[in-house]
């Protein structure tokens, strides 16, 4: 009997600020920047990218090009999460 499964789409529990935040903050947990692009990529799509596109100063083809590269500039970066109404801070490292 073949196994059934259901389709699972990100953008159905990226509904609410808290949310997406859990998420970004989750992806730089993480520190791979493939995860933190593609969470950055999901997060901008649940919200529009059309809107996000326009409050980070760039066309939706160029954010999700952008947002496509492995290693964008941090720049972009700073752009997308400033249109995300997210910044970029750091903390110490936990000693474990």
């Amino acid at each position: 009997m073949p196994l059934e499964t259901t389709r699972f789409d990100i953008l159905d529990y990226l509904k609410t600020p808290e949310e997406r935040l859990a998420y970004v903050e989750a992806a730089f947990e993480d520190g791979e920047p493939m995860i933190i692009t593609h969470t950055l990529s999901s997060v901008a799509r649940s919200i529009g990218l059309n809107i996000v596109a326009r409050e980070a100063g760039m066309t939706p083809q160029a954010l999700l090009k952008a947002l496509g590269e492995i290693d964008p500039p941090l720049s972009t970066l700073l752009a997308v999460l400033r249109a995300l109404g997210l910044q970029l801070s750091a903390k110490p490292i936990d000693q474990r």
